[in-house]
């Protein structure tokens, strides 16, 4: 008989979203004859228009009122009672409770937090399902992860799972696997080229929705004669500002790419922000990182993983990460072979692939 997993995420940044994703796509590869796995985010799936509100609001306070979204994760941080605030989802909990009677799993594994308390007050102590929390957070990791009752966490890095610790969760429910990137970054043989001066030295920027620095920053970077990569998702209309300030030179502008991977593993340096699917994706591609954007609340900790580990720097302004960038390049590149050094120690790009067997033997 076919083990039966239910993934559930939210669309709530896209840390949640491509921790599912990796999840699913573990799975595929290492039991996909074993299992049935169905992926749902049941927020947009049972409220589409409302959560979309929500969900495009949220998106605009992390990215444009950063310190207002700080505010708010420092609340749901203090809450003592998160299970008496879920019980308001009345629709969402006959949904959740509906498709569970459908698919009959075995196992729910949640990349968004609010799950697992969903799914306790509609099965009681004696559910039969086992419940699996995949915290996408690093350091900074809020309390509502780890303050349900689940069967384990797995968690990105140690220094994670010493959070968890420090709140009361007993050792043996914590899980350390790293973050379930694509398994893709399992599969590549690439070999990244050391930077010289006498070769090319690859930096990917990938433009986040704080766009405003974005064509100097570019225009900047284009100057410094690197071989530049330049990502702007979906956010077309910032094509031609793009463009314009690259001029003529030698950088790639791409829209929405699947090679992400590819890229990230044959780049000597990452220009970002520190949001846990990002920072996760470049630790696992031993790529360096420069973030220029860090959101209050969870992605201060995917910050402070990368500086602590001096496996990148902050840089805020278009000068600084310029700057960084000169700095991480200078002395035959020497502070990038300081940081490649180290990020590789982080790196575990077979983690989806790690989950995904580990999953099959509960």
């Amino acid at each position: 008989m076919k083990k039966r997993i239910l993934i559930l995420t939210a669309g709530f940044g896209e840390g949640h979203n491509s921790a599912a994703r990796g999840v699913r796509d573990g799975l595929a590869r290492v039991a996909s004859e074993h299992t049935e796995v169905e992926l749902h985010d049941l927020f947009a799936e049972t409220y589409p228009l409302i959560n979309e509100l929500v969900r495009r609001s949220y998106l605009w306070v992390v990215d444009f009122a950063p310190r207002i979204w700080g505010s708010v994760y420092r609340w749901i941080d203090r809450n003592k009672d998160y299970d008496k605030n879920f019980r308001r989802f009345s629709r969402l909990k006959e949904d959740f409770a509906a498709l569970l009677d459908r698919f009959q799993p075995d196992l729910v594994a949640s990349s968004f937090p609010a799950y697992p308390y969903l799914l306790q007050q509609i099965l009681g102590p004696d559910r039969l399902c086992k419940s699996v929390v995949v915290v996408t957070d690093s350091i900074t990791v809020n309390k509502i992860w780890y303050r349900c009752i689940a069967d384990y966490f797995l968690v990105p890095n140690e220094q994670s799972a010493a959070v968890l610790r420090a709140g009361g969760v007993p050792p043996q429910k914590i899980r350390i696997f790293g973050f379930p990137v694509s398994p893709k970054f399992a599969d590549s043989t690439q070999d990244r080229q050391l930077p010289s001066g006498n070769s090319k030295r690859r930096v990917l920027y990938m433009i986040h929705a704080a766009t405003r620095g974005a064509p100097e920053l570019v225009q900047r970077l284009a100057d410094l004669g690197v071989d530049l990569t330049v990502t702007i998702g979906r956010a077309d209309r910032l094509r031609p500002a793009i463009e314009t300030a690259a001029a003529d030179r030698n950088v790639n502008v791409l829209g929405w790419t699947t090679e992400l991977p590819c890229i990230l593993q044959a780049s000597h340096l990452l220009i970002g922000k520190a949001g846990g699917a990002t920072v996760q994706e470049t630790i696992a591609a031993g790529c360096p990182m420069i973030i220029n954007h860090v959101v209050a609340g969870q992605e201060e900790g995917n910050a402070q993983l990368i500086v602590e580990t001096n496996s990148g720097v902050i840089a805020h302004s278009p000068a600084e990460v310029a700057a960084q960038v000169q700095r991480a390049f200078a002395d035959g590149a020497k502070q990038w072979h300081e940081w490649a050094a180290n990020i590789s120690r982080l790196s575990q790009p077979r983690a989806s692939l790690d989950i995904a067997e580990f999953l099959m033997s509960l």
